[in-house]
């Protein structure tokens, strides 16, 4: 089942992050700054406001037969709120010789604040014990319901980060080529500090004019956009849901921001709403899921046309004959 993240989940997502490999920015191995974003996720639960804002809703993962949390995802209302949301943007530079007669096309980084006022979802990491049986798909779409329940709470536009290309030693091929240059610190040390104390660093050391992509050495230029091996599925889970990449990258370590209209995110639009209205067994395979901010809970099951659930959806839900529900096929 997910669940809202509680306090007493610190432990769990703490030895879950020292599983990350590093380069996994929403989720760092850092007991304090997890503390402070279960804190924060706990406040958002409980806040009243019906609009796009600085929140953070952290959901897990847990295991209802042994009660272990395996597994974990994050929403942000609206980034850019607290301090600015950095991008680099592919962009081209065209000049022209007339005496040559010939024009040339310089692919160029841009930093940019394009994508301030969009909702995030992020976060997603699921325990390798657990990468069996759909569980990623669950956590991912999980998400999209929940914004679906509370839609006032999440901006017209939503990205996702992908995480970069990661060496064995843990660096970045990118970070080296490009901001390791100017911020005299390795990319594990820069990530963890971006983590646990945010990124105005970055508005004050990184240099605001274009990078030009053909002076970049090779290694850094061959991850612009591409995403760590095992972010794969994930990014294909986005593009299935309507996700695309249009040139903007993470500026630590080049992996490809995915961007997509709220609404046309295909688990948010095509999510039904509807009330239980009894038990069958028969119905279609779904992701239902139920109850409002910290009393969100979501699992898979079975819904038929006529608002019926299976049994077990129905106990770990804890929803009856005329509760209210969300699904979407899975």
């Amino acid at each position: 089942m997910i669940r809202a993240a509680k306090p007493g989940d610190l432990q769990s997502i703490y030895e879950m992050a020292k599983l990350t490999g590093g380069g996994f920015t929403n989720l760092p191995p850092d007991k304090r700054a997890l503390r402070a974003k279960l804190e924060r996720a706990e406040a958002s639960f409980a806040s009243e406001k019906e609009y796009p804002s600085d929140e953070l809703y952290l959901m897990v993962l847990e295991d209802l037969d042994s009660g272990e949390v395996r597994g974990t995802c994050q929403i942000f209302g609206q980034v850019g709120q607290r301090w600015p949301f950095y991008s680099y943007r592919i962009g081209t530079d065209s000049k022209h010789s007339e005496q040559l007669g010939r024009t040339f096309h310089a692919q160029v980084l841009m930093l940019s604040n394009d994508l301030n006022g969009a909702s995030e979802v992020g976060g997603l990491f699921l325990h390798p014990a657990a990468r069996a049986g759909g569980l990623g798909l669950l956590l991912a779409r999980s998400r999209y319901l929940f914004i679906a329940r509370h839609r006032a709470r999440f901006a017209d536009r939503i990205l996702a980060e992908l995480r970069g290309v990661i060496d064995e030693a843990g660096g970045s091929p990118f970070w080296d080529g490009v901001a390791g240059k100017f911020f005299g610190m390795s990319f594990q040390e820069a990530d963890q500090f971006n983590a646990v104390h945010g990124n105005q660093f970055i508005a004050d050391l990184m240099p605001k004019h274009p990078v030009y992509i053909a002076m970049l050495p090779e290694t850094a230029r061959a991850v612009i956009g591409v995403p760590h091996p095992t972010g794969r599925a994930a990014m294909r889970m986005l593009e299935n849901e309507g996700f695309a990449f249009e040139n903007y990258i993470d500026i630590f370590d080049g992996g490809p921001t995915m961007t997509a209209r709220t609404d046309q995110v295909a688990s948010i639009r095509d999510a039904k709403h509807v009330e239980v209205t009894g038990i069958a067994e028969d119905g279609e395979d779904a992701l239902i899921a139920t109850g409002r901010l910290a009393d969100f809970r979501c699992c898979f099951g079975k819904v038929d046309a006529e608002g019926r659930i299976d049994a077990d959806a129905a106990r770990i839900l804890n929803v009856g004959k005329g509760d209210a529900i969300s699904w979407i096929g899975r």
